[in-house]
């Protein structure tokens, strides 16, 4: 932000600031500054201002910001007083389409103006500020924008098709030559000021040659608007247009100043043009923000400070900015109780209670906050959710796996391969990330990119690559506030990838191991987390993205919750990374399983009679899976039942197509004496029947 002293002091009492002074001020207020240069009989200031205080890029910021670090008062010029003309209703309509992306719209008519150059003081003042002169009623809305943060625009009314004036998106394809002499194709997301028939500016951006303000112009439309940040930054990007409006509006313009400004703009431009301003303005846009309160506690001021601070000071203290109490505090002591404060229009960066405190001690003077010779340090440790990813990583180490760091962003096509069904991506319109604009809605395609890397490189490891990544993933769900609209969904989530074993065309076996371990690798992370008796189900379903395998795609259940889904990776998608062998993969919601650590163990006594173990392999339909087999034996009842485990499946000549043996192992233990094999026998056969009752099988002969 270029500044200059001369102006500064206009607006300040006393005015008599000097430029060592101002550069001091400025720097201890938070804006260092980066340059000094002499404009006649003026200084000129580089001033530094972050990009939370678009405030500061005027004139009016910064000299509020010297007003209340060095005691004098901030001076606004007087509004004039303009003849006033016809009703502005009969010359021009407004209509505001998209009051989401213009919150304000505030249209002026000034009849019969004549455009010549700008009186001495004001070409002073712009120039002071590094900005050209280029006639009066253009040097108006730059002295605006420089004095007040508020950008502005004139038209040339008899330019304005149609008596209308429409506040609309783009057509896509449309044409607009703006003020830079280029004409410019919209995509169509753009926002633009638009007459009856065509556009004649890129909202927030820049304005359009078509309706350029010219020395033959006689009447003028004045507009001061406020418009969407994310939509003027998107349209500023896109087109590679860096104006001194969207560099203001990209940093947040409140709406509720606006009346007041057009009309000081309107009378400014009225005397310095010899015009008449129509009675009464335009003003199209949803209702106002009501005012901001922020709640502050003067004791949690005093502790984060470090220093003593009275009620009234702080209250004084933030009053210099402008931000008052409407409760009186205790006058030159302390009090427990919270004091609400209310926020100006032009501090949209103070969103909580610390913002405030930081507001008390940058103005009262970082110097006061003292500096001890030690320092407390009182260790702490991690937290539980960085201990659980510590020792899923160590876990998943343990089995082979090695960590990969890879980048958020991917391609759209890759992107698709793994975005559940019903969400959309989000992109960022950055050249930089032109080949890959798109924010990663699973990890997979990163973590896939990686093994395809391994393999270019020609690395082999025995039992083959396996990798893991826990990062965000991003995707937009329909459930917005607004019917139509999208919520952006950011998700932590743990990623694997293994490969399959037997080269490029393993067979089913090779494809079933593999499955197998990864489901092993799974449970032995949830196990790791919440302890050996970790809730886990598995359930074959259909793919819900194409990049998984229909044929081998299971989802993956947490306590009655699904986390996750693994499976094959789906031929297509292996031809997209070009991967020579086929891989295990799977993706897990991360919180769900840090929410459980840690895991919860209880000493158990050592047995003191063996056990007695039975092996039961049943033909079970082909769609049956184990997690039913498991809850039938667990409803049975059976007494002194330790424990049930998986041994292992069979599909093959030996049983008909469509089913499958199953074999699972009890096993049986009495605390107090040793077993005899009948005393097992009845628990066996109660399994085996209750299995051919509720699941339709038959114990496969050996």
């Amino acid at each position: 932000m270029k500044a200059s002293v001369r102006w500064l002091n206009s607006l300040l009492s006393p005015a008599d600031l000097t430029p060592d002074q101002a550069d001091a001020a400025l720097t201890n207020a938070g804006f260092p500054i980066d340059a000094r240069t002499a404009v006649g009989d003026d200084t000129q200031l580089e001033v530094e201002v972050t990009s939370n205080r678009g405030d500061c890029l005027s004139h009016c910021g910064l000299a509020r910001e010297i007003a209340a670090s060095t005691g004098r008062t901030l001076v606004l010029p007087p509004m004039a007083d303009p003849l006033k003309g016809e009703p502005v209703g009969g010359l021009l309509r407004l209509r505001n389409t998209v009051p989401a992306e213009c919150p304000r719209f505030i249209a002026i008519v000034i009849r019969g103006v004549k455009i010549a150059p700008s009186p001495a003081w004001l070409r002073k003042d712009l120039e002071g500020a590094g900005q050209r002169p280029l006639g009066n009623a253009v040097d108006v809305t730059n002295w605006l924008n420089l004095g007040f943060g508020q950008p502005a625009h004139v038209f040339d009314l008899a330019k304005v098709g149609g008596g209308e004036i429409v506040i609309r998106r783009a057509h896509p394809g449309e044409a607009l030559a703006t003020l830079d002499g280029k004409v410019r194709k919209l995509a169509g997301d753009e926002v633009v000021v638009a007459d009856a028939a065509r556009a004649l500016s890129l909202a927030g951006v820049m304005g359009g040659a078509d309706s350029e303000v010219t020395p033959a112009t006689t009447d003028i439309v004045l507009e001061v608007a406020t418009w969407d940040p994310v939509a003027v930054r998107r349209a500023a990007r896109r087109h590679g247009i860096r104006s001194d409006a969207s560099h203001r509006y990209e940093r947040i313009v409140d709406p509720r100043p606006c009346m007041e400004l057009a009309r000081r703009a309107a009378g400014l431009i009225a005397g310095l043009c010899g015009g008449r301003v129509c009675e009464g303005e335009l003003d199209d846009g949803p209702p106002l923000p009501p005012a901001r309160t922020i709640t502050l506690r003067p004791q949690r001021c005093r502790d984060i400070l470090g220093y003593p601070v009275s009620d009234d000071e702080i209250a004084a203290t933030l009053a210099r900015l402008d931000i008052t109490s409407g409760t009186p505090p205790l006058r030159g002591g302390s009090s427990p109780s919270p004091i609400a404060f209310s926020i100006p229009f032009n501090r949209p960066d103070l969103e909580r209670e610390i913002d405030l405190i930081e507001e008390v001690g940058r103005v009262a003077g970082l110097a006061r906050v003292p500096v001890h010779d030690r320092i407390t340090v009182q260790v702490r440790p991690p937290q539980e959710s960085e201990r659980a990813a510590r020792e899923i990583a160590g876990a998943l180490t343990a089995l082979g796996f090695f960590e990969a760091v890879t980048i958020t962003f991917i391609t759209p096509r890759r992107a698709a391969l793994f975005l559940p069904d019903g969400c959309g991506t989000m992109e960022v319109s950055d050249q930089t990330r032109a080949s890959e604009p798109t924010l990663r809605p699973s990890i997979l395609p990163s973590l896939l990119a990686c093994r395809k890397s391994n393999q270019d490189a020609g690395v082999h490891q025995p039992g083959g690559v396996r990798l893991f990544e826990t990062a965000s993933t991003f995707l937009t769900s329909p459930r917005g506030e607004r019917a139509g609209s999208s919520a952006l969904v950011e998700t932590r989530r743990l990623a694997l990838v293994l490969d399959v074993p037997g080269g490029a065309r393993p067979g089913v076996a090779e494809c079933e191991h593999a499955v197998r371990l990864l489901r092993g690798a799974i449970e032995h992370v949830a196990r790791t987390v919440a302890g050996r008796d970790a809730a886990l189900r598995v359930e074959s379903v259909e793919p819900g993205c194409p990049g998984f395998d229909p044929a081998a795609c299971a989802r993956v259940s947490l306590g009655g919750k699904a986390i996750g889904h693994y499976g094959l990776l789906a031929p297509a998608a292996q031809a997209e990374f070009d991967l020579a062998s086929r891989v295990a993969l799977g993706e897990l919601d991360l919180a769900p399983l840090t929410d459980l650590y840690p895991p919860k163990a209880a000493p158990v006594a050592l047995p003191q009679y063996p056990a007695i173990e039975r092996d039961v392999s049943l033909l079970l339909d082909d769609a049956v899976p184990w997690s039913r087999v498991a809850e039938l034996v667990g409803s049975a009842g059976l007494d002194r039942l330790e424990s049930l485990e998986f041994v292992g499946s069979y599909r093959g000549r030996q049983v008909s197509p469509g089913k499958k043996s199953v074999t699972l192992r009890l096993r049986f233990r009495d605390p107090e004496r040793t077993l005899r094999h009948e005393d097992a026998d009845g628990q066996v056969r109660a399994v085996i029947d209750l299995a051919a009752a509720r699941l339709g099988a038959s114990l496969r002969a050996s």
